[in-house]
C-alpha cells in the first residue's frame, strides 16, 4: 500500500507488509474522517464536463443494477471488485477485498445519504475553483463515483485494449499509480481527484468502519491493527494499557454487540 493518500498502493508482493502497515497508519484518519468528502479543480479545468457531465445528472438512462449491490451497475461493480481486490490482496493477514466487505460498503455508501447528496447545497452557482474551495460540481457523490469509474474505463481500455478488470495486477498498479498522479488524461475528468479525493476515502472508511456498515467483514482490519472496536474510547483503558497489547483488541465489539 502506499505511503500516502496521493498515490495508489504497490502490488509487488514483496510489498505486503508495507501495505499492512499503511492500513494501520490509515486506521486513525480512517475513524476520524467526516464523511463529507472534498474534490478539487486540477489545473483550473472543471472535474467534470460535456457528455459525461449530462449522463451524471441524469441525461441518459441508468444502467440496471448489479445483483447484491444497491448502486453500482454490473460494469462498475466489476470495476470496483477488480480495484479493491487489488488494494487489499489477500494474505495471511486478510481476505481479499470482495470479502472483506470493502465493495459491499462502497456501494452502501453510494446508495445512501452520503452517495445522494443529503444536507449538500445543491443551486449553484457552479464556478471553478481551487482545490481548497471544496466540491465545486452540480453533482451528488454517487454521480460523480460513477462518472469516474466510467471515465477510468476508457482510458484503462485506450491504453491496454481491455477493462480495468482484465488487465493483470502489474498493469492495474501502473495504471493507478499514473491516474492517482494525474498522468492519466481525460477530456471530461480529472482522474487524479477522482480517485485521490472520493475512491481512495472511501476505500480507507471501507476497510475500518463497523462492520454494521458493509465493510471490515469479521472485523478484520480491528484484529490486524488490535482495534478493540467500541470499549477503545475507556480512558481508564488507554491510559492503563498506553502502548501495551490490549486484551479486548482479541475480540473486538462492533455496534451490534451492544444492540
Amino acid at each position: 500500500m502506499q505511503q500516502d493518500s496521493k498515490n495508489p498502493p504497490q502490488g509487488d508482493e514483496q510489498e505486503v507488509p508495507a501495505r499492512r502497515l499503511f492500513l494501520k497508519q490509515a486506521a486513525g484518519i480512517a475513524g476520524a474522517m467526516p464523511i463529507g468528502l472534498q474534490f478539487g479543480v486540477a489545473g483550473g479545468g472543471a472535474i467534470l464536463a460535456g457528455p459525461a457531465l449530462a449522463q451524471a445528472t441524469g441525461g441518459a438512462s441508468a444502467p440496471e443494477v448489479a445483483a447484491g449491490y444497491a448502486s453500482l451497475s454490473a460494469d462498475e461493480a466489476a470495476f470496483v471488485e477488480a480495484l479493491v481486490n487489488l488494494m487489499c490482496p489477500a494474505d495471511s493477514y486478510t481476505p481479499n477485498g470482495v470479502d472483506a466487505g470493502l465493495a459491499v460498503y462502497i456501494d452502501r455508501q453510494l446508495a445512501g445519504a452520503f452517495g445522494k447528496g443529503a444536507k449538500r447545497y445543491m443551486r449553484g452557482p457552479w464556478l471553478r475553483g481551487k482545490p481548497q474551495h471544496g466540491y465545486q460540481l452540480p453533482l451528488i457523490p454517487e454521480q460523480f463515483f460513477k462518472a469516474g469509474v466510467e471515465a477510468a474505463e476508457q482510458a484503462c481500455t485506450a491504453k491496454f485494449g481491455k477493462g480495468f478488470e482484465q488487465i493483470t495486477a502489474a498493469q492495474a498498479e501502473a495504471f493507478l499509480r499514473d491516474l492517482a498522479e494525474g498522468k492519466v488524461a481525460h477530456d471530461q475528468i480529472d482522474l487524479a481527484a477522482w480517485f485521490n479525493d472520493l475512491v481512495y476515502p472511501l476505500f480507507n472508511q471501507a476497510c475500518f468502519a463497523d462492520p454494521i456498515y458493509g465493510g471490515n467483514a469479521g472485523k478484520v482490519f480491528w484484529k490486524m491493527i488490535g482495534y478493540p472496536g467500541l470499549p477503545a474510547t475507556h480512558t481508564i483503558n488507554m491510559i492503563q494499557y498506553r502502548g501495551k497489547p490490549f486484551p479486548g483488541a482479541n475480540d473486538p465489539k462492533s455496534i451490534t454487540d451492544f444492540s
